[in-house]
């Protein structure tokens, strides 16, 4: 086999079923997890075992093997799978995660992680009345020598085909593994197939070999040896019968391999693993193909030929088409990401001595996986927020009429073309009085007067708003809570907070579908372009004279009877050109508000390529990034959500002002 090559596949789908291990295994130790949970565990380290034992990886092997043999007791009913059993079994889980990372390091001779190997088996045993240990596995010649495996005879005949050796597979490294679930009693290499020395190709295979295998294993787990391999040999196993059956039984299995559709699982599948910077650059790409397409349709208007403008028309929608399928490449389900704070929650709840509970919503609920990565901190930090600040002890809770067991929920749903992720605890909430005390003696704000709730409570986001003068009821709540906000933001997102007094906190992100390409509509402020993302603008409406007034303090109309607070890009931006006669408002909804962006021209949508920002002007407020039109000029790419706390601010500004004018 091709180590090389082959080992990165082999760490990353370990890492895979690790954590499909670690998600049954919670559901196990919660008690609520039926035959199927124990099948999936038993799956995954089987797997695992397998795989380590084709790259010779020994020590996974071994420590493996005692995990899936009392695995093996539980689907049997011979052995419990109680909350203390899982318990040890998720350490053990741990401790096979860690001689993964080490094969990605090369460290497998730590001799510290051999040793802590060691001690989970002892606990394991210890706990399931066993007396295995990871040296069980490890084959020495006087193993060899004298079978010691009690059990039934089986005889393995296997045929390698010709291309095995092409796909990267080395045969000797199934008979090696296959060593590890039994005794070789005998092993005969079958050489009929060999050509003639002028036919011979030294890269093709014409092995074959007859196996006596005594073993304790089912007939499945003896075929599962050559899982990786079932599409490049020909494979029978069957208990040790005289000859002529044998020749009769033979006859008959290779009639029923020759038929179609016997290596049904083979057939059915279709997945593809692709590199992750490979699928970067596709998207790149199609978003210098985006931007090609639209200086072709501008040239086709220009020249006026009709043919030329339908056949740039029908480029303009396969691209699109390409563009949309290209992203959707990209797109993952949250459930995965939702599912690894399974283990965050019972590990700290158990550190601090809580009983909560993790509940999941939305798992199907579909993001791009660049987004998902970069959100899984500030995830993270609300979540232990919720735990630890949030949720009470259980005897608080009983005081307070509550069940003992809190509950933090994780969901996740589309809305408006975006993609809101919610933090939700059933703990004491937090006290709006203590939060507007705190932010006034800080400076935040002057008074609270005419803030709303969720104003009162976004003041946590404010950098330096926890210290650890704190009161203990806010203690944590806004520690790192400014950095959560500022990661959000970072990913044109937002965040939002909701609490109420004694019933719990819910926080709510809400994120575009993706960083990459978007839909975008195009304004215009004297000689400059602003691309505003298309989902967030409600409808655009002109400003009359009577709101343009000459010193341009006016921050608000009344839009068919609700007040609209809106911001001008010229004023924002310092744009020194004369306004033009005929200015428009466009409406924008941004995490359930309104408001409005001045603008001078509006000019269509269009798909828009993001280009991020260099560092040099990462941190303008209002600018979240440009893009190339097709005319070649630069356009700017509006951060609605900044765009959205100004005028906020703006508005309370303005607010205050007046209602202090009218108390003097």
């Amino acid at each position: 086999m091709n180590v090389d090559s082959a080992l990165p596949t082999f760490i990353a789908e370990s890492r895979e079923l690790l954590r499909e291990m670690e998600a049954a295994l919670l559901e196990c130790e919660q008690g609520v997890a039926g035959s199927e949970a124990v099948n999936a565990i038993f799956r995954a380290a089987h797997t695992i075992k397998g795989s380590s034992g084709l790259f010779g990886l020994d020590g996974i092997v071994a420590f493996t093997h005692v995990v899936e043999s009392v695995l093996d007791r539980v689907r049997a009913n011979t052995l419990q799978m109680d909350k203390e059993l899982a318990a040890v079994l998720l350490e053990c889980r741990d401790h096979m995660e860690h001689l993964v990372d080490a094969v990605a390091e090369s460290k497998l001779d730590d001799l510290q992680l051999a040793g802590k190997g060691e001690g989970l088996l002892h606990k394991l045993n210890a706990r399931t009345g066993g007396s295995g240990t990871a040296h069980e596995t490890k084959p020495s010649a006087a193993t060899q020598a004298t079978p010691s495996v009690a059990g039934e005879r089986w005889q393995v005949s296997v045929k390698f085909h010709t291309e095995v050796l092409r796909n990267g597979m080395d045969p000797l490294s199934f008979i090696r593994y296959l060593s590890t679930l039994g005794e070789i009693v005998s092993l005969q290499l079958q050489t009929e197939r060999l050509p003639t020395p002028e036919d011979f190709d030294a890269e093709a295979c014409y092995l074959g070999f007859e196996i006596e295998l005594a073993s304790t294993e089912t007939q499945q787990r003896i075929e599962g040896a050559f899982e990786f391999v079932r599409d490049d040999c020909t494979l029978l196993v069957q208990p040790k019968v005289p000859a002529a059956t044998a020749v009769v039984e033979q006859r008959a299995t290779a009639e029923a391999s020759a038929k179609p559709g016997k290596d049904i699982k083979a057939s059915d599948n279709r997945s593809l693993r692709v590199d992750g910077d490979k699928l970067d650059a596709l998207i790149d790409l199609i978003g210098e193909l985006v931007t090609a397409g639209a200086a072709t349709t501008i040239t086709a208007r220009k020249a006026g030929l009709s043919e030329l403008n339908e056949s740039t028309l029908r480029l303009a929608r396969l691209v699109e088409e390409v563009r949309d399928q290209a992203l959707k490449l990209r797109m993952v389900q949250i459930g995965p990401t939702f599912s690894r704070f399974q283990r965050i929650v019972r590990d700290v709840a158990k550190e601090i001595g809580k009983e909560i509970r993790l509940e999941i919503g939305g798992a199907e609920t579909e993001l791009d996986k660049t987004l998902i990565e970069s959100i899984t901190d500030p995830l993270t930090h609300l979540v232990r927020n919720a735990i630890d600040h949030g949720i009470e002890t259980a005897e608080v809770r009983r005081s307070r009429g509550k069940n003992a067991e809190g509950v933090v929920r994780l969901d996740a749903y589309h809305d408006s073309g975006s993609v809101v992720i919610e933090v939700v605890d059933d703990g004491g909430g937090l006290k709006r009085e203590r939060i507007v005390a705190k932010a006034i003696e800080r400076g935040l704000i002057a008074d609270g007067n005419g803030l709303s709730d969720s104003e009162a409570f976004g003041l946590i986001f404010e950098p330096g708003f926890s210290t650890a003068e704190q009161v203990t009821n806010l203690s944590g709540r806004g520690v790192g809570m400014d950095v959560v906000k500022r990661n959000v933001n970072a990913l044109r997102g937002t965040v939002e907070l909701d609490s109420k007094e004694g019933e719990g906190t819910t926080v709510r992100i809400r994120l575009p579908l993706t960083l990459a390409i978007i839909d975008g509509f195009l304004v215009g402020v004297g000689g400059s372009s602003f691309v505003i993302p298309l989902e967030l603008v409600e409808e655009c409406v002109e400003l009359g004279d009577e709101h343009r007034s000459a010193d341009g303090d006016q921050r608000y109309i009344n839009l068919r009877g609700t007040v609209l607070p809106f911001i001008r890009l010229r004023e924002m931006f310092s744009i020194r050109s004369a306004a033009s006669r005929r200015e428009s408002i466009v409406v924008i909804r941004c995490a359930g508000k309104r408001f409005g962006i001045v603008v001078d021209e509006l000019l269509g949508e269009l798909q828009t390529v993001i280009k991020p920002l260099s560092r040099l002007f990462s941190r303008i407020r209002g600018i979240g990034g440009s893009t190339i039109l097709g005319t070649g000029q630069l356009a700017l790419i509006l951060d609605v959500p900044s765009l959205l706390e100004l005028c906020l601010n703006t508005r309370q500004v303005t607010q205050n002002v007046q209602r202090r004018a009218l108390t003097e």
